[in-house]
Parts: C-alpha cells; structure tokens; sequence
C-alpha cells in the first residue's frame, strides 16, 4: 500500500519550456533529500509551447487551469494537490527546489506559512543579474516595510515565490483574488488570522528563460501596493482623516478668534477657509474608515475585530444622531446670530473679514452635523449586514438583552 503523500511541490506554468525541466529536477532532489512522500505539481495555465509534455515526461502531475492569472492558477494547483503540506514556486529555474528540505523541517515543527526570504535583510541572497534594480532597491524593500507596517506581518520579503503553508492554513485564509496580487493577499490573511508564520533564507538565481519575465515591475508594484492600502483602512482613511481633523481644527480654533501673525506670514480668513476644509475632509476619511472596515468584516474579506464590536455597542445610531443634531444646531444657531448682527445692521454691508469668521465655521459644523447624522444611519445598515453574517449560533442563542 502506496503512502500518503504528505508534501506538494505546486509550480504554476505559462509557456516555461525552457526551464520546466530543470525546476523538476531540483524538486525531485529536494524530494529526495526529505524522508516523506512528495508529488511534483505542474498548475498549466494555457501554454503553448510544449511545458505540458516536458513535465509528464520528466514524472510531474500536470493539471490545467483554464481560468487566467497568477492567482487562478495557483488556486487550482492547490486544489488539486495531494499533500497535506504545499511548497509553491516560479517554474523559471529562479528558485532552488532542492532546498524543499529546509521548509518541510518547518512544516514539522508546525509552522504553517513558512516565506523564503531572498533579500539580505532577511538572511538572503540574491544573485547578480537575478533581480532588476528597481525590484531589488526600491519595489520589494518599500513593499515590504509597507506591509511591515500597516500589518506587523513578521517576514522580510513580502513577495518572495518560494512559499511554504499548509493545506489547512490556506483554507483559513480563504483566498479571494485570482491576479499578482495572491502573493500579498496570502501573508497579509495570515497575518490576519494568526497564523504560525516563518522565514527560510533562500537564494534567488537568474532565471533561465531567454524571454521577458510575464512580471511588469512598475505595474504589479502598484498592484500589490494598492491592494495594501485597500486591506488597511487604518492607513489609508483613518490617520489621514485624523491628522487632517487635528490640523484643521487646531488652526481654524485660532482664525475664528481673530488673524494670526507668524513673522511676516499673515494668516486670515482665507486660511480659516481652507483649515475648515481639511476638517470636513479628515472627518470624512474618518467615517471612510468605518464604512471600509465594517465592509470587510461583512464580506469576510477581514477578520472580526474585537475593538469594533466595541465600538458598536457604544456609538449606536441613537447616540450618532444626538451628535450630529448637536453640531448642526450649534452652527445652525451660529448663522442665526450672524443674521441677527446683519439684521441690526439694516441688513447692509459688514465688515468682510469679521463676517466670514463668523461664517465659515458655522457653514463647517452645518456640514458636518449633516455628515455625522447621515453616516450614522449609513454605519447602522452596514451594522445589520454584518449581524445577517453571523454564524446561526448567535442567532439561535440570543443575550440577555434579545427581545422575548
């Protein structure tokens, strides 16, 4: 009786005639060098010249993906692996699958997403000619202390090839994007869901093809960056809705008193315009925040957040609309006493610069009454998709607080 297999080496494939064969080889010692049951995976993603043939021949299990991309061809590689544990890498003879030891002696100490690390802060290294500069200095570097930050993912190379997970790990992360960008959604989700993740220090190779890589640094780079700010709310809406609000009401604070005077920089009613602007703008992205991170949660694109269950149980509709109430009366009764000061006026001319001082923040907190009123109602029909999406459990258990 055969064993079972326990390791999956998973090589995506668009036209690698010229290199297929030596990346089975290399997996084939890799295999060799473990005392388990391996298979040598070929995810064919529509090639035309001939990979297919090569890699049958050479004894991997070929399986055609028909749907297009990175992502999707990884996706049915990975579905139709055998092994408990996945190991995926480029097919263009840039990775050394002979090292498949080194990650299946983390797979047995329980790691669950184990990173080959190329870039030398990681303990890596990478070979003259393998990597363009503007990949190797500035793409992967910024890319990755991106993620670093908005994520505290633990690796060093957000976007290495050479990965390593479990077929349990990539159920949890419930992978949605089928492009480049499954590479970031992969670290970014086990993160996430707090998966045991670590680092192999590798050495990337200059790849065999006498063709251009299928990679567009300049366009992919976007592509994964984009993906990062939109996974990360935070960064993306919340401290720049934050700075924006803080700035804004700390200087028009000041203008609506009177002018300010730094040196020979006159600061006036034009740049308490401008100051309240930014508070309707930061207050905005703030509430963009929100909308992005209750979204996410409701589409299980992002995990449960304990902090804004929290927040819902505090700032219910109820309390958003006293809020908003709150603002847009004071700034309502704000204009009403500057039509009283016009009205005492004859309802002629005032003086500019002390009217609009009046004014503009009165226009500015009628706004953003209205802004917090209606986003209020908006939070609350998000809220309700995200009960919808509970599992039957709390439906079926009601709090103390359930209506009998």
């Amino acid at each position: 009786m055969s064993k079972p297999v326990e390791l999956t080496i998973l090589m995506p494939c668009l036209n690698e005639a010229e290199t297929i064969g030596r990346c089975i080889e290399k997996a084939r010692q890799g295999l060799a060098r473990t005392d388990i049951t391996g298979e040598i995976l070929i995810a064919d993603n529509g090639s035309t010249d001939g990979s297919q043939a090569i890699a049958e021949k050479l004894g991997a299990r070929v399986v055609a993906v028909a749907e297009k991309g990175y992502g999707n061809a990884l996706r049915g590689g990975i579905e139709a692996a055998l092994g408990k544990w996945i190991l995926m890498g480029d097919a263009d003879d840039s990775y050394d699958f002979s090292e498949a030891d080194r990650f299946v002696a983390k797979f047995k100490a329980g790691d669950e997403l184990i990173m080959g690390c190329r870039l030398p802060s990681g303990g890596g290294t990478i070979r003259p000619g393998a990597m363009p500069w503007k990949n190797r200095w500035i793409g992967n570097p910024v890319l990755t202390n991106i993620g670093r930050v908005f994520f505290n993912c633990p690796v060093h190379d957000f976007h290495s090839g050479l990965r390593g997970f479990t077929k349990e790990a990539y159920s949890k992360m419930d992978l949605q994007t089928t492009g480049m960008e499954f590479a970031s959604e992969m670290i970014i989700k086990g993160t996430l869901k707090r998966l045991k993740i670590s680092e192999v220090p590798i050495t990337l190779h200059k790849d065999g093809r006498s063709r251009p890589p299928h990679l567009k640094p300049w366009r992919d780079g976007w592509r994964h960056l984009r993906f990062m700010l939109i996974y990360s709310p935070r960064w993306l809406f919340l401290l720049p809705g934050l700075g924006l609000t803080a700035a804004g009401l700390g200087l028009s604070s000041l203008l609506t008193a009177s002018d300010v005077r730094i040196g020979n920089i006159h600061l006036d009613v034009g740049t308490l315009m401008m100051s309240c602007m930014a508070v309707i703008v930061g207050v905005q992205l703030v509430a963009f925040a929100f909308y992005t991170k209750v979204f996410a949660i409701a589409e299980e694109l992002l995990p449960e957040d304990p902090k804004m269950n929290r927040w819902f149980k505090f700032f219910t509709l109820e309390k958003g609309i006293a809020c908003g109430l709150g603002v847009l009366v004071t700034g309502t009764v704000m204009v009403a006493h500057d039509f009283w000061l016009w009205r005492k006026a004859g309802f002629g001319p005032l003086i500019m610069a002390e009217n609009l001082r009046r004014l503009i923040p009165a226009a500015t907190l009628i706004v953003l009454g209205i802004q917090t009123i209606f986003s209020s109602f908006f939070m609350s029909v998000l809220g309700l998709k995200t009960v919808a999406r509970r599992p039957p459990s709390v439906a079926e258990n009601p709090g103390k607080d359930a209506p009998k």
